[in-house]
Parts: C-alpha cells; structure tokens; sequence
C-alpha cells in the first residue's frame, strides 16, 4: 500500500454498515486484507456506488489466497484513468502481477 502514489490517504472499512461514510465523488480505490495487502485496484465516477456494487460481488467479498477484502482506501480525483494505471503500474512492478481481483489491466470507467 505505501507504495502507491499519489497516495490513497482515507480509508474505511469494506463493510455494507459503512458505505453511507464514503463520497458520490470520482477517483481511484484499493480493496485491501486487513494487514494492506493488495487485492484490487479500481477507478469509478462515484466511489459510494462501487463500493456497494462490490459488496453486492460474491467474488470480491469472498476470501482469497492472500486474505478476505476489509478496508477500501480512496484517493478523490477527476484524472481516474491516470491515477488507476500509475497504481497498477506501481503494482506491477512490485509484485510481477495484476492485484488478486482485478482481471484486467486497462482502466475503464464504471
């Protein structure tokens, strides 16, 4: 996680108790393990909305290899596409593959 820049600096709890705590607003997300392991690396023009959306994924809220989804960290940003291929990029290069959940690598919106 500290390797992503620019940084994704809020955070809370992947939990459907807390998505009214996140913003309508557009930018880049982590889905990460309890101890910040990386699972999966997003962009969305509203991030309240994807976080349910996700939550609403058997696949994202199922555990994996490297652990279960337990905080989403976001960075607010109108330049997603940028942001979300530097941090796969950063990614990439640190572990030797895409994060655990995401099955593509270029950027699109959602």
């Amino acid at each position: 996680m500290s390797e992503l820049f620019p940084k994704p600096v809020k955070r809370d709890s992947f939990r459907r108790s807390r998505e009214r705590f996140l913003p309508d607003s557009s930018g880049c997300y982590v889905l990460t393990t309890f101890d910040g392991t990386i699972l999966y690396i997003g962009l969305t023009a509203g991030i309240r909305r994807r976080m349910i959306q996700h939550l609403d994924t058997p696949k994202k809220v199922a555990s994996t290899p490297l652990g279960r989804a337990t905080w989403i960290y976001w960075f607010e940003t109108p330049e997603t596409n940028k942001v979300e291929r530097t941090w796969l990029n950063i990614h990439l290069s640190a572990e030797g593959s895409l994060p655990i959940l995401n099955s593509r690598y270029s950027p699109t919106s959602t």
